[in-house]
């Protein structure tokens, strides 16, 4: 029943136009397919889970803002988002990671591990983030960062795989 919640919301929210109203509607649609939207927060969508039946596995944080066509891949552990985070287009939360070596059977078996992101983050366009990846409090992520390692608290990284940048935590006159 989860399962068809969730592809029945989550397919509203994702067919709404683009606009102002349809915009702040959509995260209370997001919430009815089970994610845990801890508060009022602007999603753009589409939004792309995986699997179905993966929505009770993302937390949203209040304040968030979700740019278009992020995706959020949580098939053994959950994402986290915390308050006032900035997520850009096409971000890609993997949750999942398979073996590099074969099984008996042939294959490459998957496991996972949580994603957090702590308050106050900017995650530029294009960022992958990886199976048991921590961000910090005030991290920035460059457009296109592969984040495979936790972030420092208010460090700007980026690059693949990203390094650290910029040290944040003095602001803008460091």
């Amino acid at each position: 029943m989860q399962a068809l919640r969730e592809f029945l919301f989550l397919g509203m929210a994702n067919h709404l136009p683009r606009l102002k109203w349809s915009d702040k509607l959509r995260w209370l649609l997001l919430k009815a397919a089970g994610l845990d939207m801890q508060g009022r927060s602007t999603v753009y969508g589409p939004v792309v889970l995986r699997p179905i039946g993966g929505a009770r596995q993302v937390h949203v944080g209040k304040g968030c803002f979700i740019n278009t066509e992020v995706r959020f891949a949580c098939p053994k552990a959950p994402i986290t988002l915390g308050k006032r985070c900035r997520i850009g287009p096409r971000v890609c939360f993997e949750g999942a990671q398979h073996s590099l070596y074969l099984d008996d059977n042939g294959r490459r078996g998957t496991t996972g591990a949580p994603i957090t992101v702590g308050d106050d983050v900017w995650i530029g366009a294009g960022a992958i983030i990886t199976a048991g990846v921590e961000i910090g409090e005030g991290a920035v992520v460059a457009a296109g960062a592969v984040v495979a390692e936790t972030v420092k608290p208010y460090t700007l990284v980026g690059g693949v795989p990203a390094k650290p940048i910029k040290d944040l935590s003095d602001g803008p006159n460091a």
